[in-house]
């Protein structure tokens, strides 16, 4: 049977990939290895059936190497070798097994890598081992080759394949490594509780599973080489003393087997080894230490020992797998923390830290911002806090804010005239996009911006610190209005919001000049800078007393509120300082004379004690000296600039230099630091910011740099648009994204390393379920000739992983495709998804719109199609096959797949014509059809094999039963009576039922005995 299967496929698979053998388990190996074996298929055909010296191991077990020529052809190297500890085994099921010299159950030369403990090379015991060894080859009916201590290999030669290699006895005769004696179960001390309390508290007991029954399991099913592996799974058996034992338990060579009784009926026997090292403590990660007491006592985090006290194990309920319950929050946000569920059971050694979608987090550590030390055997799911920006003050999500942080602004974006250009990625293409504005036009945009954050701003559950971080936005976008845009020439100004912006004109409406643009831009700066502080100076002065009228001027200075300076100061009746003050900031000759005069007092020696302070600090600062009028750690960075510009600087002095002056003495550190706008409007949450000096500055500080090189190379765009430099959470990207892009627009940068700022923005937006929006901000994202294809791989990535939430909501899916997102990459996630969540009559759907015609193909023959022909959905089928039937070139077997079903109907249909009778020979005909039909049946069910469903045999047999039926009722008058019994053979090679082909047995011997009596008579 073994060789009549390998000729089989050896007829029916021309492929080289076909014939390869197959060996998925990652820690063994082949000499040539699969992917040496395919190349030389492919060079010299019929390599694989007489490979030289085949030779497959595992790594740290040891190898086999066959002698001379080995057929590896259609091999599945996972199932027949099997290394263990000490052992192999070939060929684990004996009915599977081919004859001696066939296969791999030939002659090998097999090499072991025992485990030995460290020896040295002139022990005696080495010559105990050989000769221990030699006597086991000899007793295999092998043949002893050598035994090398250093390395621990034990090579000996075979003539075919059983199990080889040592037992339990054997491996104890030579002493094995120190931590083998440890796997066994150590029964040495009893304590005088019963078993059930302390099984009852174990984690099978936790998770509804009988802890006794595990008990029998483990001891059953794993030999003692395999107990350290479970080690710490379940509790040790420890109840029962010494006496106990030796009473029940019978005493073979020194090891005592456990007898039923106190395994609780078990109906096997499952060995104890007995050493004489003291109990050892189970883990940590499964139980936790008593510093109190020296016995063991189980973990009320994990077992939840306090309320299972007692529980009977009768009474333990099945639970549904490892089901995770979101019930605890975690610190960072609403996520879910503490499921109880043991690690090593949920996915073995293998499970380390796992990153979920949407900012998802499952790990087996410390919790973050756990003070506590966490348990390994406790899974920890927590999700990152990306969606701050859109809770209100009770730290719920505002369905209002997320529409107006995140769906307004990109429907704002969105409506800015866009520039196309055209990427092709597998012959799909993709229109990437790039957003076109004007300076010209710049005002609108921001206004448009502005708007919609103060919308936001007036929702009544906003907390204090986003209205904070809102207002600041609104002071950004108005700035970036104030530096970029542009007027044309003698166009009229009617915008009513900028008449206190032009402080040196008394008409809003002139004839802009070219010459008077850069006065018009320091003019409006100066407005928005003012705007800026002015509740800074209200704070200020609030905090004064209202003795302190000097104090109250100078305060009023720094904000440039001359108006009430003044007025204050002739309140008091200081005309002459009234006077002064209506001058400050103005021509440079007024300064000059504070300045002369200020001097010519220090000259002649004049006394400046009789001179109140405060009053000598506002001398100083209209004579242009602000670093004698006021300290550095005074005063906010905005006032300290808005100092420079109207007090130190002559008032046609351009903002570029302006804002270099300020930077050069913010290096010299004679200017304070311009801190973000959490840092300078004080503490706005409850954590702590951790913020050094230097670390980031203010986003308006950025652009104002900005502007100062424009003409220039920028090199502080990546620290300009990083989360910190607008707010605290380093997640936010929301409105630096916007800003990026008018800025970009405008020609004020150009950059193509910004990366990482439209990713973490794309990331956010899935977060919130936005999926339509992130795949618009990947559109947008710059072409870069290093990854040219990689907004395509983005894109594809978006709709797989969130398939879920876009197909299910017809505004993005419509988006999506307005977009012009390829519809083949829609339906490939499609596919993907329905085919994770088992619906594979949607999955075969889209994958065939998706032109995946192998996937689709396979689908369709090993899950639909038999279902659909057995519920007579037969125009199903035929659409579907009909589909597939114009692309077959790209399927491998479509004779033997989805073709059988289209050539059913076509042969149905041919059987079932009334013009028949107008062929010569149509029985013959018809039965050579037939033949080759189920001969394709026959191939088809040993191609598919065990991929097939159960029902498959059950629809070759009516597709079989049903042609049978067709091919009798065809006339057979101009045939012989040799194509007449032919149909019989045909009906009979069909794979059908038993009774059926005794049915057409009988039918056969019939027709034969007419044909006899004919030829008799």
């Amino acid at each position: 049977m073994f060789s009549k299967y390998k000729k089989r496929r050896m007829l029916y698979n021309g492929d080289v990939g076909s014939l390869l053998p197959t060996l998925y388990s990652s820690d063994y190996f082949t000499k040539p290895s699969i992917d040496e074996l395919a190349a030389l298929e492919t060079i010299d055909s019929g390599y694989c059936s007489r490979v030289p010296d085949f030779t497959i191991g595992r790594v740290g077990y040891g190898q086999i190497k066959f002698i001379g020529s080995t057929d590896v052809r259609w091999l599945h190297l996972d199932q027949i070798v099997k290394f263990d500890r000490n052992s192999v085994v070939v060929y684990t099921d004996e009915a599977d097994k081919p004859p001696v010299g066939q296969g791999l159950n030939k002659a090998a030369e097999v090499t072991l890598t025992l485990k030995l403990r460290s020896l040295d090379a002139h022990s005696p015991e080495l010559d105990r081992f050989g000769d221990i060894l030699r006597k086991r080859a000899d007793r295999q009916g092998a043949v002893f080759v050598s035994f090398d201590l250093s390395s621990g290999n034990w090579t000996f030669l075979v003539h075919h394949f059983s199990r080889f290699g040592l037992d339990d006895e054997e491996e104890e005769d030579i002493v094995m490594i120190d931590n083998d004696s440890d796997s066994t179960a150590e029964v040495n001390e009893f304590p005088a509780h019963s078993a059930g309390a302390v099984l009852s508290h174990s984690l099978p007991a936790h998770l509804g599973l009988d802890p006794v029954r595990m008990q029998e399991l483990r001891a059953l099913m794993f030999s003692s080489e395999e107990y350290e592996d479970l080690n710490g799974s379940f509790q040790k058996i420890n109840s029962y003393n010494k006496e106990q034992l030796k009473e029940d338990s019978p005493v073979i060579n020194g090891k005592i087997l456990a007898n039923t009784t106190i395994l609780h009926g078990s109906s096997r026997k499952g060995r104890i080894q007995i050493s004489s090292s003291p109990i050892r403590r189970p883990s940590q990660a499964l139980l936790e230490y008593n510093l109190n007491n020296t016995d063991l006592s189980p973990s009320r985090d994990i077992f939840l020992s306090g309320h299972r006290k007692g529980l009977s194990l009768t009474r333990l309920t099945k639970v549904e797998g490892f089901r995770l319950e979101e019930k605890h929050q975690t610190p960072l946000s609403g996520g879910y923390s503490k499921n109880i569920v043991d690690a090593a059971l949920f996915m073995g050694r293998s499970f380390r830290v796992g990153w979920g979608p949407n900012g998802i987090l499952v790990h087996s550590g410390t919790p973050v911002d756990s003070p506590s030390c966490g348990l390994s055997s406790q899974v920890n799911i927590q999700k990152v806090a990306m969606d701050k920006t859109v809770r209100d003050k009770n730290n719920k999500i505002n369905e209002e804010l997320v529409d107006l942080h995140f769906s307004s602004l990109m429907n704002l974006h969105k409506s800015v005239e866009h520039e196309t250009s055209q990427l092709v990625h597998d012959s799909f293409k993709l229109k990437l996009l790039r957003v076109e504005c004007s300076r010209l036009t710049l005002p609108e945009i921001c206004q448009a911006y502005i708007e919609t954050i103060e919308k936001a701003h007036e929702i009544s559950e906003l907390s204090t610190s986003n209205r904070v971080f809102l207002m600041h936005q609104v002071s950004i976008w108005a700035l970036v209005r104030v530096l970029f845009s542009e007027r044309e020439t003698n166009e009229q100004s009617n915008d009513d919001d900028r008449e206190g912006m032009m402080l040196d004109t008394k008409d809003d409406s002139l004839d802009m000049d070219v010459e008077a643009k850069p006065f018009a831009r320091r003019a409006e700066f100066s407005f928005w800078l003012q705007e800026s502080v002015c509740h800074r100076i209200q704070d200020d002065i609030t905090y004064l007393n209202d003795s302190s009228d000097l104090e109250q001027i100078l305060v009023l200075l720094t904000g440039r509120q001359l108006d009430a300076a003044v007025e204050l100061a002739a309140a008091r009746g200081d005309v002459r300082l009234a006077i002064l003050l209506s001058q400050a900031g103005g021509s440079m000759v007024s300064r000059s004379d504070m300045a002369q005069q200020l001097d010519i007092w220090r000259m002649n020696g004049m006394d400046f004690k009789f001179i109140e302070n405060d009053r000598l600090k506002l001398y100083e600062l209209l004579a242009g000296n602000i670093q004698d009028a006021f300290q550095v750690s005074s005063i906010d960075w905005k006032r300290f600039l808005g100092l420079i510009m109207w007090y130190q600087l002559p008032p046609d002095t351009p903002l570029s230099v302006v804002f270099h002056t300020y930077q050069q003495l913010l290096c010299e550190k004679r200017a304070p630091h311009p801190v973000p706008v959490y840092i300078d409007e004080g503490p706005l949450e409850e954590e702590e910011v951790d913020w050094n000096i230097g670390d980031n500055h203010d986003l308006a500080y950025y652009v104002m740099l900005l502007h100062a090189n424009e003409d220039k190379n920028f090199n502080q765009l990546k620290t300009m648009f990083s989360a910190f430099s607008s707010t605290y959470d380093p997640l936010d990207y929301h409105m630096i994204w916007h800003q990026r892009a008018i800025l970009e627009a405008i020609g004020a940068f150009s950059s193509k390393d910004l990366s990482i700022l439209d990713m973490s923005f794309v990331d956010q937006l899935l977060c919130l379920g936005l999926c339509h929006w992130a795949i618009y901000v990947v559109l947008h994202m710059p072409y870069c000739d290093d990854a040219p294809y990689i907004q395509a791989k983005l894109i594809k990535q978006i709709l797989c992983q969130n398939c879920e939430i876009w197909s299910s909501q017809e505004n993005q899916y419509q988006f999506i495709e307005e977009l012009g997102i390829p519809s083949e990459w829609m339906h490939e996630a499609l596919a993907i998804y329905f085919e994770y969540q088992g619906d594979l009559p949607e999955a075969l759907e889209h994958f065939l719109r998706c032109s995946n015609w192998k996937k689709a193909h396979s689908i369709f023959i090993t899950s639909v199609a038999h279902h659909l022909f057995l519920s007579s959905q037969d125009e199903e089928i035929w659409r579907i096959t009909s589909f597939m039937e114009e692309h077959k070139s790209e399927i491998s077997d479509w004779d033997l797949g989805a073709g059988i079903f289209f050539d059913f109907y076509i042969l149905r249909s041919s059987l079932k014509e009334g013009d028949i009778m107008s062929e010569t020979d149509p029985l013959g005909k018809k039965n050579d059809e037939c033949r080759s039909f189920f001969t394709r049946l026959s191939e088809s069910l040993l191609i598919w094999g065990i991929r097939l469903p159960a029902d498959a045999r059950l629809t070759y047999a009516k597709m079989s039963e049903e042609l049978c039926n067709l091919l009798m009722s065809v006339p057979g008058l101009s045939s012989t009576a040799m194509v007449q019994m032919s149909c019989f053979d045909t009906m009979l090679i069909a794979p059908t039922p038993e009774d059926m082909r005794s049915s057409h047995l009988q039918s056969a011997v019939s027709v034969f005995t007419y044909f006899l009596s004919e030829i008799s008579t």
